[in-house]
């Protein structure tokens, strides 16, 4: 309705000055007439008149002009369309320097949408660091080669200059000059001129890089999966779209996701051999691939590294043990530029991560960095999502905490690539399935060593090594097997809170770790139950005295673990099954 009025009104205004200029016309045309009208005798009068016409006149065409350009998202507004033609920078895809190991089902993927009939969109999704530019560039090469017209546009969040990329696009691709100025005098929609053309033609791959805040790609604020806006699935072409998001939400039904994952082992190293041949071996480049997770970003940053002669690690095995003394020279540190320059950011492991934390932010996700930074205490295994509760997180970072924002926190973490939650595998069937958090080992890593923190660590861990006795305490009470997936999740995180609390709270961490191996003793996780009783032993050894009661006892609890999980014809007369 309002959309409705404002068109009325623009409409009133265009016959009302159309109107004023037709009788202006009118007036000047009778005067210098042969036989004007009596009253046009009187030249004050008649001068008066034509002036004060031509004012209401130009107010009108003013106004008009004026409620055009604040049209809504319903109306049409003027482009100019110097912009349009003058492009300003380079619309060619990047060169990709060295070959693109591990991809091959992604761009095969991508290789048949480009090939098949119909077009599509596809977006290509993943935490930073996983290589979806280089990916996409790769695509780009591959369409090139193929006879296909490919245009390269760099999202610089700026939803009007996206327009002028992609009406250029389709301008490349034949949209006529005439349409471009229907968009410009405002009597079409540029989005739609674009699109209506797009959707005519076949033969094309348009790369939308980097589109990491896709709210804000417009025009107008209706969401991108309505298909309404710059990014569209329906053009006769390929839209391949590169994004920090992964998802499906906000993409749409008809958007194909292509979820990045860290490299396989292998192809990680071959990463490593293509960028350092001489640095060694086959098997070390893969076992420093290993190291790094498989990231691509890490996997480079090292490879250029040990490609460059004057470096003072040279081969793959210096570098992964120079890695845990001096990770943050190697890996964490920071670019100069990198603060004013978010493609530079992207480019360096230190930056990568801030950038999407960042974005968080500022959409409004506060807790995301400090939930992040509070994970990264944990061991390098699964968190149980019961453990990450508003209780937890005030009593660690300060911050005020809801159920809400850590739902939102967590679901934003995991939106850009930065937490995942592994599927369950838990044995037992019948036991209830546990959500779980893990943080890739590199992203967990650089967080540790470059994100400082509002209040002191020893803050944050005394008060995750309350929660975790409360939580054993919870899961040794729970009757059944309602606690047995919690509690195999909870042991790899038991011996650094252990460790934490020697000696000072000794007898309370101790208990916390007997009380969770009885438990996993009733669950028959015999290996958690072996890595606990294992630290019980070290540590009452130490504390106690080998020849203490309570080590004795404990020694006894692990001799009887471990011959449980000893094969059958290895484990003692009185622990074989009975016949019969």
């Amino acid at each position: 309705m309002a959309g409705s009025r404002r068109a009325a009104r623009v409409g009133s205004a265009v016959s009302g000055s159309s109107a004023g200029i037709a009788f202006l016309v009118a007036i000047v045309t009778n005067y210098v007439t042969a036989q004007p009208p009596k009253w046009a005798e009187n030249t004050i009068l008649v001068w008066s008149v034509f002036a004060g016409l031509a004012l209401v006149s130009l107010g009108l065409f003013f106004w008009e002009r004026r409620l055009a350009a604040g049209a809504p998202d319903g109306g049409v507004r003027p482009v100019p369309l110097g912009r349009i033609a003058a492009g300003g920078h380079s619309m060619n895809p990047p060169t990709v320097p060295a070959p693109v190991r591990g991809r091959e089902a992604e761009l095969e993927r991508i290789g048949a949408l480009v090939r098949g009939p119909g077009g599509g969109m596809a977006v290509v999704c993943g935490a930073g660091g996983l290589g979806k530019t280089t990916l996409a560039a790769e695509a780009a090469a591959q369409a090139r080669a193929q006879g296909q017209v490919v245009v390269w546009v760099r999202w610089r969040d700026d939803p009007d200059q996206l327009g002028q990329d992609l009406a250029q696009a389709a301008h490349i691709l034949g949209l006529p000059e005439s349409r471009l100025e229907e968009a410009r005098t405002g009597r079409v929609s540029l989005v739609d001129a674009v699109w209506q053309h797009l959707a005519t033609v076949e033969g094309w791959l348009i790369v939308v890089d980097n589109v990491d805040a896709p709210s804000r790609v417009g025009p107008g604020a209706g969401p991108l999966a309505a298909y309404r806006g710059w990014l569209r699935p329906h053009g006769g072409g390929v839209l391949l779209v590169t994004s920090r998001d992964t998802s499906p939400q906000t993409w749409g039904p008809d958007a194909g996701l292509i979820h990045l994952q860290p490299l396989a082992d292998e192809a990680g190293g071959v990463v490593l051999l293509d960028a350092a041949p001489h640095a060694g071996t086959a098997a070390e480049a893969e076992s420093l691939a290993v190291r790094l997770g498989g990231l691509p970003l890490g996997l480079n940053a090292a490879g250029t590294y040990l490609s460059v002669p004057t470096s003072r690690h040279r081969t793959f095995t210096a570098y992964q043990h120079a890695l845990e003394a001096e990770f943050t020279d190697l890996l964490g540190a920071e670019h100069p530029t990198a603060a004013t320059d978010p493609a530079a950011a992207r480019r360096v492991v230190h930056h990568t991560w801030d950038l999407s934390l960042d974005q968080l932010h500022g959409d409004g996700y506060t807790l995301a960095r400090p939930v992040l930074q509070f994970l990264v205490l944990f061991e390098p295994a699964p968190v149980p999502r019961t453990l990450v509760t508003p209780e937890l997180v005030t009593d660690a970072t300060g911050l005020p905490a809801t159920a809400a924002t850590v739902d939102a926190a967590l679901a934003g973490l995991h939106q850009y690539g930065l937490l995942h939650t592994p599927e369950t595998d838990e044995p037992d069937s019948d036991s209830p399935a546990v959500g779980r958090l893990q943080l890739h080992p590199l992203v967990r890593e650089v967080t540790a060593h470059t994100l400082a923190r509002p209040e002191p660590t020893t803050a944050w861990l005394a008060a995750l090594d309350d929660h975790l006795t409360r939580a054993v305490d919870a899961v040794a009470g729970m009757p059944g097997r309602a606690g047995w997936p919690t509690a195999r999740l909870l042991a790899p995180h038991l011996s650094a809170h252990l460790d934490r609390n020697t000696p000072d709270n000794f007898s309370r961490a101790r208990d916390t770790l007997a009380d969770l191996a009885e438990t996993l003793t009733n669950a028959g996780a015999v290996s958690e139950e072996l890595l606990l009783r294992r630290r019980l032993l070290d540590a009452e050894s130490d504390q106690l005295g080998p020849g203490h009661p309570d080590t004795l006892g404990s020694r006894n609890y692990l001799a009887t673990a471990e011959a449980r999980l000893a094969p059958a014809g290895r484990r003692p007369w009185w622990q074989l099954p009975r016949l019969g």
